[in-house]
């Protein structure tokens, strides 16, 4: 009966590593980047397809982003754990995954923005829709007193959507 497919359990997330020579730090600031940008690229897209109303094809892209995010908590808890050693090691290529997630930070958060937007309007469509409907099944009624009356709650009928269509 569920039309929703069943979610497949998430991989464990490969153990916390410790960076100990400069071409691991190397390696590490590479993931990462490479994680951010790919990250990026899906959400950026996903922005883009939101916006332009495509929600459907937006919700395709949830895979690959779970995948990313999941390897972006990985190599930033991985990073966290090297902090101090790619502090002494490497200052210049710490700045520069700074500047970088900086940059991530801020197309994350327009990414929300339009989401919440689109969450949103289409809430508002439904509320609207909801209330539309109710209005046309109450009857019109006075009381004695001249008063409208009051619905009764037979003649206020729930609204169901189909998230198939």
């Amino acid at each position: 009966m569920n039309q929703r497919p069943q979610a497949r359990p998430a991989p464990a997330p490969a153990p916390a590593r410790a960076i100990s020579t400069p071409a691991e730090a190397r390696k590490l600031a590479e993931e990462l980047m490479d994680v951010m940008s790919g990250l990026l690229g899906i959400i950026e897209r996903e922005t883009e397809l939101v916006r332009a109303g495509n929600v459907r094809e937006a919700i395709r892209l949830e895979e690959q982003k779970g995948e990313l995010s999941r390897r972006y908590m990985v190599a930033v808890e991985n990073l966290k754990n090297g902090q101090k050693y790619l502090a002494q090691v490497s200052p210049e290529l710490l700045a520069t995954l700074r500047r970088h997630h900086d940059t991530f930070r801020a197309m994350l958060q327009i990414n929300l923005t339009v989401l919440a937007t689109a969450h949103a309007v289409s809430e508002g469509i439904v509320r609207g829709v909801n209330a539309e409907i109710q209005r046309k099944n109450i009857p019109n009624t006075y009381t004695a007193s001249g008063q409208r009356a009051a619905p009764g709650p037979r003649n206020i009928t729930p609204l169901s959507v189909s998230r198939s269509l």
